[in-house]
């Protein structure tokens, strides 16, 4: 009797823990759904039966549960015929119905620990499919996994499976046991017992979860879920949008079958890239860079490729290649493919170029005419030999023409041509009668400051100029200048990166009124970042020339009251790296008074959250800075121009006074050395015909560009303006008298005084 009751006493021993861990296993009835059979996967155990928290629940109200492991209930080989109402979830959003999902942040993944297997005191999520009996089962396509909203019930591809612990409604946010879903999923999943974190292996991605927090990390990078993970009796919870979204599972719920459906992807993602660019038939060596995986960690065993994947192509023309790999799991990825065009070999380019005439006068000019051709289209990169506007002496003359493609296939031609002892002009008349607009001119320097001044009328706009330019070298991030200004507003920027990283310059608007402002952006010039200031401050004036032009940069921003935003945004597009110059020119328009800050700091920071927190940056007491009134002055010459040689002088702070202003930032008064930033509309009203224009340099280097009549000249079209002996042509007027229009800024990096200066030149023969 009394051995009897022993047995008795130890099966119930083992009956009853049997039913609060169960083991895993595999599934007992035979009974499928039709489809494809995806990711099979584990889950983590439910414990005993215990309350879940309290909340609001978004899905319908959740059946506690009775036990860890409900007890099998026949499932019927018939599948329901009533068709869900299924409402899709784009991006893990909330169905808007009875019942909808919260959405939460992405998840994303990461890589597993070693060593460990499972959260601490949790058994594994899922309990062995269940024997289906009478029991129907909610009808699962291809690659779909249910939850069932009101248990701990799972089924996919015909087979019901019990999670540890069912869906639970925490603030309003729905959360499921994680162990569950990485099981059913097939991806690694293990418990770091160090740092009490969650690792979700998937890929390449390793996402990191720990309790009560509502940040995770993939791959490093930090996240936002909806609602904190927690852990309830051993288990593991989490936001289900969050851990969805993670495992990059699309899904919807079915509120009339109370459901939520995950669409599973198992097959394994080819790709590749083809090397180089470029491919010439039977030259170039062709290499395919392939990638793959399997969303579950599954090794790739197999790949296959189309006839087209070749090492060389001997033809030239398009050709489709498609690549393909299998998992160990005998899955085959979607077939990728990609065209590829084979051209031609490179044939070298053919220089040709001919001659108006063949025999030509001691200075009379030659017109050449390239004709030089490239089989395949490219541009090519011309050098001339003894090529001359008019030749001098009396012979024979070889003129030489050679052509190089970007491929460094070259070709050659020469001409000769002769010329006769008489002469038609002499040298200097050929300069100033057929020298090209932008070209150089040589012109005795030391007699121009004693010609004549142009009388003229001057006036002015009010444009106010915030010339931002000392300090000019910034060794330190922070405000280099601040002004607040209304209307018509016209900026100078150009400063040096002098730190040991890369920098960002800003230019920051921010809107102190109590209504909202509208700015609107006229022209704007940018340049570099680069190493050389001439050539930045030469393009940035170039660009603001042609955007008035082409009104390329107009556009508006709206400022709410107390906004801070960066304006003209391509100025902070590129960081400068130490020694890099960046120049900007432009105009805008404010309809209420705007605060602007030109900030430097390094690249990857926030300019706007830092601001407030950004030291004034001091003069360098060698550059310029400050805020100038009335910075657009008109000059117009009434009387007539060319007749006899005279000059302009710009900048000189003598015939061409010096704006003066203030500088902000220290309260100081400042005088605008050079008048950098000022724009100068010169009217010449008449100007006689054949009358030279050209630009002179007085203070030194000078590299820019002015607008003659609606056309840009560059200041010069090659090399620098390096001395006064040095002319660059501006304008030529003809057989005809006439006005002419001058639009003229000075470039930054370059040197003041400039002069424009009118000659008479001997009419064409």
């Amino acid at each position: 009797m009394n051995l009897k009751k022993l047995s008795l006493v130890a099966i119930l021993a083992v009956s009853q823990v049997a039913a609060a861990v169960p083991a895993f296993a595999a599934p007992v009835s035979t009974t499928t759904i039709t489809g494809t059979v995806v990711q099979a996967a584990e889950a983590t155990p439910t414990p005993a039966a215990t309350l879940m928290p309290e909340s609001t629940d978004p899905l319908p109200p959740l059946v506690s549960p009775g036990s860890a492991t409900p007890t099998p209930t026949p499932v019927p080989t018939s599948i329901p015929t009533t068709a869900p109402v299924t409402t899709s979830l784009p991006n893990a959003t909330p169905v808007p119905t009875s019942s909808a999902l919260p959405a939460a942040t992405p998840d994303p993944a990461m890589t597993p620990l070693p060593g460990a297997s499972a959260l601490p005191t949790e058994a594994p999520g899922l309990v062995a499919p269940l024997a289906t009996g009478g029991q129907n089962i909610p009808a699962a396509g291809a690659n779909q996994l249910i939850l069932m909203m009101n248990s701990n019930k799972m089924y996919m591809n015909g087979k019901e499976y019990l999670a540890n612990q069912p869906m639970a409604v925490k603030n309003g946010v729905s959360y499921v046991s994680i162990r569950a879903m990485v099981d059913m999923v097939k991806v690694k999943y293990t418990y770091d017992y160090k740092t009490k974190e969650v690792i979700v292996t998937k890929g390449d991605s390793i996402m990191r979860f720990k309790t009560d927090s509502k940040i995770y990390t993939v791959n490093g990078s930090k996240e936002t879920m909806k609602g904190p993970a927690y852990q309830f009796k051993g288990t593991f919870m989490i936001p289900l949008t969050s851990i969805t979204k993670a495992l990059s599972l699309k899904y919807s719920v079915d509120n009339v079958g109370k459901r939520v459906i995950l669409e599973l992807n198992t097959k394994p993602t080819a790709s590749f890239t083809v090397q180089p660019a470029e491919i010439y038939a039977g030259v170039t060596p062709v290499t395919f860079v392939t990638q793959s995986s399997s969303p579950n960690g599954t090794a790739i065993v197999q790949e296959l490729w189309n006839e087209n994947k070749k090492d060389m192509y001997d033809q030239p023309g398009f050709y489709t290649i498609t690549y393909s790999v299998q998992d160990a799991a005998g899955l085959w990825s979607d077939p990728y493919s990609a065209t590829i065009q084979v051209l031609q070999p490179n044939q070298p380019p053919v220089a040709n170029f001919s001659t108006d005439k063949d025999e030509y006068k001691m200075g009379e000019p030659v017109t050449l005419t390239d004709l030089s051709t490239d089989p395949e289209g490219e541009e090519l990169t011309v050098e001339w030999t003894n090529r001359a506007l008019a030749y001098f002496n009396p012979g024979p003359v070889s003129i030489q023409l050679k052509v190089t493609d970007k491929h460094g296939l070259s070709s050659t031609f020469e001409k000769t041509i002769n010329i006769t002892s008489e002469q038609l002009y002499t040298q200097d008349e050929v300069a100033k009668l057929f020298t090209v607009p932008g070209d150089i001119i040589s012109m005795d320097g030391g007699m121009i400051p004693g010609l004549p001044n142009l009388s003229y009328n001057l006036s002015s706009e009010p444009y106010m100029l915030i010339r931002s330019n000392s300090p000019e070298t910034v060794n330190a991030e922070g405000v280099l200048y601040r002004e607040t200004a209304l209307g018509s507003t016209r900026f100078l920027v150009h400063h040096m990166n002098n730190m040991s990283t890369r920098q960002k310059l800003y230019v920051i608007a921010t809107n102190r009124n109590l209504y909202p402002t509208t700015i609107t952006t006229q022209y704007v010039g940018i340049a570099g970042p680069a190493v050389s200031p001439e050539y930045t401050g030469k393009i940035s004036i170039q660009k603001y020339f042609n955007s008035m032009l082409t009104n390329s940069s107009y556009g508006t921003i709206t400022l709410q009251p107390g906004q801070s935003i960066p304006i003209m945004t391509d100025v902070s597009k590129i960081a400068m790296k130490p020694g890099e110059v960046l120049s900007l020119s432009a105009d805008l328009f404010s309809d209420l008074a705007v605060q602007y800050d030109v900030v430097m700091v390094e690249q990857s920071k926030d300019p706007v959250a830092l601001l407030p927190t950004l030291p004034l940056l001091d003069r360098d007491g060698v550059h310029n800075r400050g805020t100038y009134p009335d910075s657009t002055r008109i000059i117009s010459v009434f009387d007539q121009v060319g007749a006899t040689q005279s000059k302009l002088v710009l900048g000189d702070n003598d015939k061409d006074k010096n704006l003066v202003g203030t500088d902000p930032m220290s309260g100081t008064e400042a005088s605008n050395a050079g008048n950098f930033g000022v724009l100068y509309k010169i009217r010449l009203e008449s100007v006689a015909k054949n009358t030279l224009i050209t630009f002179n340099p007085r203070g030194g280097n000078y590299l820019g560009s002015l607008m003659v009549n609606g056309t840009i000249v560059n200041l010069p079209n090659k090399g620098n303006l390096a001395s006064s002996d040095m002319n660059a042509v501006v304008y030529r007027s003809g057989n005809y008298e006439g006005p002419v229009d001058i639009v003229f800024s000075v470039a930054s990096g370059s040197n003041l005084p400039v002069n424009l200066v009118f000659t008479p030149i001997p009419a064409p023969k």
